[in-house]
């Protein structure tokens, strides 16, 4: 006789959260800002989730991702790349408006348990398979399980193979509901019992599906994973440029895309929607840009140029300042190439472009192979070893050739021991395909890395900067750079370039530290540790502007801050420019500098596209109506010639301008400040000093990868904390590269 099943209570408890006002989402409507217009733009984001989560999409913040195969791409891993579309409401100066993109999430590739694995250890067979590691991946995973086709969650994996894992079973033995037990494997279980034929599960663990007292096992090849199930860990270099790759679209077709996805959509339809009066325009909006003529730029011997398309190359050229390269030797971490030809074309190169390259100390520095197998850190110190030995005196600079051109392990551990220990510049290079242009590219970064500059733009040349030209102005840079998601202990880096030998805006340097793990707002900008030491950022910076502009202190300081959200607009003003104002007074009380505070975005979904053309925007492209804040100064920039894909504006918000930039004059300058980058021959996407501020804080970053996060790696001794987390510090830059850009 069957028992009837038994029934339970649940107690649901509803409490209420505020209320918002329906005048809100009106003003909204009409692009008025109010008290209550985010809390009325979050209630309609909330129903854009619902209406997607009732269509039974995976949900990730403002994006939504339907289960439908032909937006999977394999990315291999076991990984898959899912495209769906981010949508939420924005006030703009037209109204409300829809912001609607294509969006792209990380998935676990839906199918049998074992064919995840298989790829994702990339191992052939089930026997290669580490156990301990399948199941630290599998844990909190969904899965569908046979024979009866019920879902469930991952809690473990059992400790013995199928055939030895037993469990208690037990049986009914008459009709007075009498139970006897007994231990049984779950293969006897499966195969005797349940007659069901198990072909390859015998000999590997069980999956757990139960609780960790009452589990629950199931063989593994009755398991499949489900759809739409968000894969957080960091992906491989490979992995990176295959999801890249292969979520590029066009303009056109990424125009299509979202077409079909609003319709697929049927906002209309929603309930909600339609009660708060709101329906959706299918047009895209229409606005109106222009575009700002590139920059005069200045080369070697005089000769003024102009970027074409917003790109532009040394041929026939010089660069406008170049140094000259001696007391220089060649390393090489068994990297496959010619040296000795490759140093004698980057000299030849060299002095096409003005760079006068010495013939390196004797011979190439070849590692012993039998330290090819070593750490990295004793593979960087027999080196050294090598050439203390055989090296008249300390090098000015070191050409290292690494076998790898990503993730390469030495890297760290060389830049650290070059950068921090002995003052000496590096460049690290993998060579693949050597031709002039790569030679050309590497030079670039040289140069500048010795305190060259390869081109500088014309108005700067001529002190003709408006705003910037008139009075002392050090520009700043700021980003704070993450460890990689689920990587909850490895510290965040914060690094701030600043120009120097005013009034250039080409030439930068950095200061980097460390600070709590996932801490966005920087902490290190001022910080006394006594009456007359500042340890901080900021005083590092404006002392070395003041030395190197004529002992002239900056009346004006602009900040570009990268990386945060708008929820964090007036942390960075009362957080991060406090402690800048206060590191001035600490300089002088009297000082009283001008201030304008600028944030880039990049991690956005707006997208513009030319009205009747299939081509990207071109290079210079601004945009700063319509769709722009209703009430605040911000504004659209594609400085960047976007060869490939869609082009990504760069959104900038203007917090602060006490230096009072009228519209055009600060756009000119976020315009010219995309093309004083010195890595590359190109306008960028963002201004230059954002670059830098990124490229520091993931060089110094590299210095940690290899130490123990236990133990502090500054040789200042001590720790930085945010409660009671240890937080080790970044060893401090040699005095002799600490005001280069040793981060080009």
């Amino acid at each position: 006789m069957k028992r009837p099943p038994l029934s339970k209570k649940f107690k649901v408890e509803i409490i209420y959260a505020a209320q918002i006002p329906m005048q809100a989402i009106g003003d909204a409507l009409r692009g008025r800002e109010s008290e209550n217009s985010q809390e009325a733009l979050r209630v309609l984001d909330i129903i854009l989730r619902q209406h997607a989560a009732k269509q039974g999409c995976l949900l990730v913040r403002q994006s939504f991702f339907h289960n439908d195969p032909t937006n999977f791409t394999d990315l291999g891993g076991g990984v898959t790349g899912c495209r769906g579309f981010h949508s939420s409401f924005r006030t703009a100066q037209n109204g409300l408006s829809l912001n609607i993109d294509v969006s792209t999430t990380m998935i676990v590739k839906p199918g049998p348990v074992v064919d995840f694995l298989l790829a994702n250890q990339n191992v052939r067979s089930p026997y290669d398979v580490d156990w301990a590691k399948a199941k630290r991946m599998l844990k909190n995973l969904r899965v569908k399980t046979m024979p009866n086709n019920m879902e469930c969650k991952i809690t473990g994996l059992s400790e013995l193979p199928c055939k030895q894992q037993c469990f208690t079973l037990k049986q009914r033995t008459g009709t007075d509901g009498d139970c006897d037990a007994e231990e049984v494997t779950v293969y006897d279980y499966f195969v005797n019992l349940k007659k069901v034929e198990l072909r390859y599960s015998a000999d590997f663990p069980c999956i757990n599906v139960g609780r960790p007292k009452r589990p629950t096992y199931i063989p593994l090849e009755f398991c499949t994973l489900v759809s739409l199930q968000r894969y957080t860990k960091s992906l491989s270099t490979l992995q990176r440029a295959s999801l890249v790759e292969k979520s590029r679209q066009k303009p056109q077709e990424r125009m299509d895309v979202l077409n079909r996805a609003l319709k697929k959509s049927n906002y209309d339809a929603e309930p909600m929607l339609r009660a708060c009066g709101i329906s959706i325009n299918p047009n895209f909006t229409q606005v109106e840009g222009r575009v700002l003529q590139a920059p005069r730029l200045k080369a070697g011997n005089g000769e003024d140029f102009f970027a074409r398309n917003g790109r532009w190359n040394f041929n026939n050229k010089k660069l406008i300042q170049p140094m000259t390269v001696s007391k220089w030797a060649v390393v090489n971490f068994s990297a496959r190439c010619n040296a000795r030809q490759l140093v004698s074309d980057l000299i030849r190169c060299g002095q096409m472009k003005g760079i006068n390259i010495e013939q390196p100390f004797g011979e190439i520095f070849e590692e012993s192979p039998q330290m090819r197998r070593a750490p990295p850190v004793a593979r960087v110190d027999d080196m050294f070893e090598q050439i203390k030995t055989k090296l008249p005196g300390a090098p000015t600079f070191l050409l290292c050739l690494l076998p790898e051109r990503k993730n390469c392990d030495i890297y760290g551990p060389w830049k650290k021991k070059n950068l921090a220990e002995f003052g000496i510049v590096t460049q690290c290079i993998a060579p693949m395909k050597v031709n002039d242009q790569y030679l050309t590219n590497v030079l670039l970064k040289i140069n500048a890395k010795l305190g060259g500059m390869n081109s500088l733009l014309s108005i700067e040349h001529s002190h003709n900067l408006g705003v910037v030209s008139k009075a002392p102005t050090i520009i700043l840079g700021m980003d704070v750079s993450h460890g990689s998601p689920g990587q909850s202990d490895i510290p965040s880096i914060a690094a701030v370039v600043s120009s120097r030998q005013w009034p250039l805006i080409s030439k930068y340097r950095a200061s980097v530290r460390t600070q709590s793990p996932k801490v966005e707002m920087i902490d290190s900008l001022f910080k006394p540790v006594s009456d007359k030491d500042d340890d901080g950022i900021i005083r590092e910076l404006l002392v070395d502007f003041y030395v190197s502009s004529q002992k002239r202190k900056p009346d004006q300081i602009v900040i570009f801050r990268d990386g945060v959200s708008e929820s964090q607009f007036n942390q960075v003003l009362n957080i991060e420019l406090d402690q800048i104002i206060e590191a001035c007074k600490f300089l002088d009380e009297t000082w009283c500098p001008k201030f304008t505070v600028i944030i880039a975005q990049k991690n956005h979904h707006t997208k513009f596209f030319q009205t009747n053309s299939p081509d990207n925007v071109p290079p210079g492209t601004v945009v700063d109506n319509k769709v722009c804040h209703p009430r605040n100064y911000d504004f659209y920039m594609c400085a960047h010639a976007g060869m490939i894909g869609t082009t990504r504006p760069t959104h900038y918000h203007v917090l602060l301008d006490e230096i009072g930039f009228g519209a055009d004059d600060l756009q000119e300058l976020v315009h010219s400040l995309s093309y004083v980058y010195q890595r590359s021959t190109t306008a960028i996407s963002v201004v230059a000093p954002v670059c830098y501020a990124h490229l520091a804080a993931s060089q110094m970053g590299q210095f940690m990868k290899f130490d123990d996060l236990s133990e502090t790696s500054s040789g200042h001794g001590g720790v930085t904390s945010a409660g009671s987390v240890p937080v080790p510090e970044l060893p401090r830059l040699h005095e002799k590269v600490s005001s280069s850009m040793f981060f080009c």
